[in-house]
């Protein structure tokens, strides 16, 4: 599903113009990445969890020349799934 995708449903499910679906969902993307930024976690009950999680500095290869390659330490997204997600998933 692309955004545009989504707009639209959320728009036709909640009854209102694809403008104010837009700026909700854009509104929605702001505030979890925000939201993470600060180091907190953003949690929706029955559908998941957003947190950041720490990567270790690492020693990589450059899959072209093979070169060795230093990978700094980073913080990354992380997304885990709340049970009834993972049930509707199933089924």
């Amino acid at each position: 599903m692309t955004k545009e995708e989504m707009i639209a449903k959320i728009a036709r499910d909640a009854r209102i113009s694809k403008r104010q679906a837009a700026s909700a969902l854009s509104s929605f993307f702001e505030n979890v990445a925000g939201d993470l930024k600060k180091g907190k976690r953003v949690s929706f009950v029955g559908f998941g969890t957003f947190t950041v999680a720490r990567r270790k500095a690492r020693v990589g290869r450059n899959p072209q020349t093979g070169a060795k390659i230093n990978i700094p330490a980073m913080k990354v997204p992380h997304f885990r799934a709340g049970k009834a997600l993972k049930e509707a998933v199933r089924k």
